[in-house]
């Protein structure tokens, strides 16, 4: 519905709205995903999800991997890309949405196995910090060919290394800061909060790590320890993941031309087909086959409950900033991904969990 409106107030519809500036849709998209993450992470019982980290782990780094090469493949045949645009299409899209995945699985109350559910949660949560290496891999090798990829694997460890160090740090610091300091309005906690969410991310950001991680990782430590008003700011970082999640539709929506879309409607469902019903579930398959404590069963269901959202909108405005051959259909195609994955996979996660006797 939102992205729906985004697109009636932008520049195709009645609304006429001229809103076409990518550079600010990126830094919206990243502010708004940060809150997104540190949300998330409050409200994850580490208790409940601690059995899932490796697998989650595997699923959130070669599972990424082999989503966006099947996907790359797709795409070279689909859209005539070249290798390398079609490994960007397939980064871009690689990487399941936190916002999506912890909306559906806890505001509709699935009555799911602990296992999986967490495993879900700390794959979409955690699977970030690959898409965006393997993102800023592709455009580094389009646009300087001679650059090689090796170089950029160290940078990718200490990414996530200094990223977790980070959250670990502002996760441990925000719930002991409340615990000391007595504020006489207790709004103030929420203000707190905020900059708690915004510092995991600024000071991983300083120190050369990963921010998206370090905001998830902040918001499980703190959310897993006792301070004042935990409840309240909760409830608060709930509320502004929801408005985050808005702001983001919106402005996909904004940045979507109604007019543009047409040719692409069958290439784009096309690679949404591949990726919903092919590469997730292969990735899914393959990277869970070292856990066999996992059954099909329950690997149909991780496979399903991949949805897309917020995450691809933010990687597809990268491309877009750096100038990119066919960086605006790749932004088109993520627009037929999102769409499908909202509308399809969202509504019936209940129903596939019932049909696979999971619940």
């Amino acid at each position: 519905g939102f992205l729906a409106l985004g697109m009636v107030a932008g520049s195709d519809g009645p609304g006429a709205i001229g809103f076409d500036s990518y550079p600010v849709a990126q830094m919206i998209g990243v502010a708004c995903l940060v809150f997104i993450l540190f949300s998330g992470g409050l409200d994850t019982n580490w208790n409940l999800v601690r059995g899932s980290v490796r697998p989650a782990v595997v699923l959130a780094t070669l599972g990424v991997g082999i989503s966006a090469a099947i996907v790359a493949g797709a795409a070279i045949l689909i859209l005539d890309f070249s290798p390398l645009q079609g490994f960007l299409l397939g980064a871009v899209i690689a990487s399941t949405d936190a916002a999506a995945v912890f909306a559906i699985l806890r505001s509709h109350g699935l009555p799911l196995d602990n296992r999986a559910c967490g495993l879900i949660e700390l794959e979409s949560g955690s699977n970030d910090p690959m898409a965006i290496f393997l993102v800023g891999a592709a455009i580094l090798l389009i646009s300087s060919p001679a650059s090689g990829v090796l170089p950029l694997v160290p940078s990718f460890f200490v990414q996530m290394g200094v990223g977790a160090a980070a959250g670990f740090v502002i996760g441990v610091g925000m719930p002991a800061l409340l615990r000391h300091i007595r504020l006489q309005v207790g709004g103030l906690a929420l203000v707190v909060s905020v900059g708690a969410a915004l510092l995991s991310y600024g000071l991983a950001g300083v120190l050369g790590g990963n921010g998206f991680l370090a905001a998830y990782i902040s918001g499980i430590v703190a959310g897993n320890r006792d301070f004042p008003g935990k409840r309240s700011i909760s409830l608060f970082q709930d509320g502004a993941a929801w408005l985050a999640q808005v702001v983001m539709f919106l402005t996909l929506g904004l940045l979507v031309f109604p007019s543009q879309l047409p040719p692409v409607i069958g290439p784009g469902l096309a690679i949404t087909a591949v990726l919903m019903l092919v590469a997730r579930p292969l990735s899914v398959f393959l990277s869970l086959a070292a856990f066999p404590s996992f059954d099909w069963r329950e690997k149909l269901f991780i496979s399903w409950a991949g949805l897309r959202g917020a995450v691809p909108i933010v990687m597809a405005t990268f491309p877009i900033v750096a100038g990119i051959d066919g960086a605006q259909t790749i932004f088109n195609i993520v627009f037929f991904v999102v769409v499908v994955s909202s509308v399809i996979q969202g509504p019936t996660l209940g129903f596939a969990a019932k049909f696979l006797g999971i619940s």
